[in-house]
């Protein structure tokens, strides 16, 4: 399963070399709505054919070829074999790999918005997916394989990194060939996202503003 990129600087894990995406070309392909949706299948659900592509996600086979070709082009998803017997139809993959932003301070104004768009698509497409999945899993025996948490950590920049990178080497140490996944494993998606709390002093903050009283201590834990 592809690595969606990070916003990080890239270094090297459990022998995956990470690659930064620095070519605002090779940004606007992924960046683009339907090739994003083309991804996410071919992530989710392994290599299929233009046609399968145009099925699942209500376009036409002629959009679909286009799209499959672009991110081929940019190196996103290459072909496959796939095709039964007696049939020449064009099977494609998404290519594995650990994808990189170049860090937000050496993004390009344009870059930056291109970076923007595509995070807002990407983030507002995973929470849709997550609570369609949630509310279909009713009768599933995977019904609990759910868990999310959210809280608070006090770090520094450097050791934000650092954990950045531990989560990274984390998912790779369950990473494993094919042949070797169990029958009854299932493509799980897993998603990372820490950012610092905004400035105290900051009008940014929520609930600034002289519209708002101070908020009160209720007495609520830290949320995890």
């Amino acid at each position: 399963m592809p690595e969606e990129p990070h916003d990080h600087e890239p270094a090297q894990q459990a022998g995956v070399t990470p690659v930064e995406l620095t070519d605002l070309a090779t940004l606007k392909a992924l960046a683009q709505p339907r090739r994003q949706r083309v991804l996410q299948y071919l992530t989710l659900y392994g290599p299929a054919t233009s046609a399968t592509l145009a099925r699942a996600l209500g376009l036409n086979t002629g959009s679909t070829s286009y799209h499959l070709r672009e991110l081929a082009r940019y190196g996103f998803v290459e072909e496959t074999d796939g095709a039964s017997a007696g049939y020449r139809e064009r099977w494609w993959r998404a290519v594995p790999g650990d994808r990189r932003f170049p860090p937000r301070s050496r993004q390009s104004p344009e870059m930056r918005h291109v970076l923007d768009e595509l995070n807002h698509h990407a983030y507002a497409a995973d929470l849709k997916l997550f609570e369609q999945l949630q509310q279909d899993a009713d009768d599933d025996p995977w019904a609990d394989a759910f868990p999310d948490s959210r809280g608070t950590i006090r770090l520094t920049l450097p050791e934000l990194r650092v954990l950045f990178e531990e989560f990274i080497a984390l998912l790779n140490r369950y990473k494993r060939p094919e042949s070797e996944t169990p029958p009854d494993a299932r493509t799980v998606l897993t998603r990372f996202l820490a950012f610092p709390a905004p400035d105290p002093t900051s009008d940014s903050r929520p609930g600034a503003g002289p519209e708002h009283a101070p908020a009160h201590n209720t007495g609520e834990a830290d949320p995890s």
